[in-house]
């Protein structure tokens, strides 16, 4: 019987028990997206409290490619003792890091980088193409620079002393948008057939792979399905599971969604079936279904709540490892809690700021649960009760700043 208090071993590393931190947006990077203290008295809050594995927020393969302010970016070896020091906060506390690298594609916010590309040039839907402008389709040589960028942060990250990598292959970013025939519309190699479309994550991952040891964890982050109509197909995800489980990938994290239906965040909560509320986990019905169809490590992330219902997931051998995020915002300590057979003690209320076209985005229940990381950071205790307008407006102020001052490094260095 598989309990979350279970160790167990990927490569030549020994997770103390199934439970990983997902991947959330910390936004404490500075302008030049190096991390820095915060990054590390955050991770080493989670560390103390129990967690087996933390996945970092996005950490971005290119510097002109950004998805948000704050983010911290790996391509060359830089900030790389600051980088030591952030993997060192894991080992000394038993607690395996994975860094989330990623390319945001087309889910750029209009002025924050130079220019936005893509698979293709597809625009936005009305809702969105006011935040996120219609991007450049990428040349064969930009797709092979990227391809390459990802193996260069991957080598970095190791040298620094992460366990792992995770490929963000989900939630509507550039991997993804190769994946998806809404985003992509390509008729060379790279586009067309699910061969063609799962091309870049392929190449990216034997990228990572060659440059890193054989003892070095390689994860992805896919989709169970993107929730848009003329999106992937379910018979295309799995496709895409079976090819990278038949490359060698060690995990995929099972999620869904994008910015433009981002059911990550939990927004078609009202839509759920009856099983998945029951069994908490968004992703579980998929996960069972592709756990006759690879081998490797499966985690699913969204939805678990109780220690039973995480529990009985392991057991029912859908997953083996449960992925936990929003959480963790605001119960630094929930690793222990969970092991001991505790359930997640606060409820956080759906983040609304009163607006229906801002609430409607997925952007709210990041920069919410940023604002909690910002107050762990600092010592302090999280406040599940922090209003959401007050957050958006001081995110609103904060993307202005860094547009203007991005504006003013073009003209600078142009």
């Amino acid at each position: 019987m598989t309990q979350l208090a279970d160790s167990i071993q990927i490569r030549n590393t020994q997770f103390k028990n199934r439970i990983i931190k997902g991947a959330m947006s910390e936004a404490l990077a500075n302008d030049a997206g190096q991390p820095n203290q915060a990054h590390l008295k955050l991770y080493e809050a989670w560390a103390k409290g129990g967690l087996g594995c933390a996945i970092t927020g996005n950490v971005m393969v290119d510097f002109r490619a950004k998805n948000e302010p704050g983010v911290v970016v790996v391509e060359t070896e830089r900030d790389l003792e600051k980088l030591k020091a952030w993997a060192n906060v894991g080992k000394r506390h038993g607690m395996v890091q994975l860094v989330q690298l990623s390319h945001p594609g087309r889910q750029c916010p209009k002025g924050l980088n130079k220019e936005t590309v893509a698979p293709s040039a597809v625009p936005f839907s009305p809702a969105l193409a006011m935040s996120f402008g219609t991007p450049r389709e990428l040349r064969e040589d930009e797709i092979l620079d990227i391809i390459q960028r990802f193996a260069t942060s991957a080598a970095i990250c190791e040298k620094a002393g992460f366990e792992g990598v995770q490929l963000h292959g989900a939630h509507g970013y550039l991997i993804s948008q190769f994946l998806s025939p809404l985003t992509n519309k390509r008729q060379d190699q790279w586009g067309g057939s699910i061969e063609n479309r799962s091309r870049f994550l392929l190449e990216a991952y034997k990228a990572v792979r060659a440059a890193t040891s054989e003892n070095f964890i390689i994860s992805v982050k896919l989709n169970s399905a993107d929730f848009q109509r003329g999106g992937i197909s379910e018979e295309d995800v799995i496709y895409v599971f079976k090819a990278m489980d038949a490359v060698g990938i060690d995990m995929i994290e099972v999620s869904g969604g994008t910015y433009e239906a981002p059911a990550m965040a939990g927004v078609k909560a009202e839509k759920r079936k009856a099983s998945t509320v029951a069994r908490e986990a968004y992703f579980l019905d998929f996960a069972e279904k592709i756990r006759q169809e690879v081998n490797c490590y499966l985690m699913v992330t969204g939805g678990f709540r109780t220690a039973v219902g995480m529990n009985a997931a392991l057991d029912s051998g859908a997953c083996d490892f449960i992925g936990i995020a929003r959480p963790f915002a605001v119960e630094p300590d929930l690793g222990n809690r969970l092991v001991a057979g505790q359930d997640v003690r606060y409820a956080v209320e759906k983040i609304k700021t009163g607006i229906p076209m801002i609430d409607k985005m997925a952007i709210m229940e990041i920069i919410w649960y940023a604002a909690q990381f910002k107050e762990i950071a600092k010592g302090n205790r999280p406040n599940p009760k922090l209003s959401p307008l007050k957050v958006f407006l001081n995110y609103v102020k904060g993307n202005v700043k860094a547009v203007i001052k991005g504006q003013i490094n073009s003209r600078k260095s142009a």
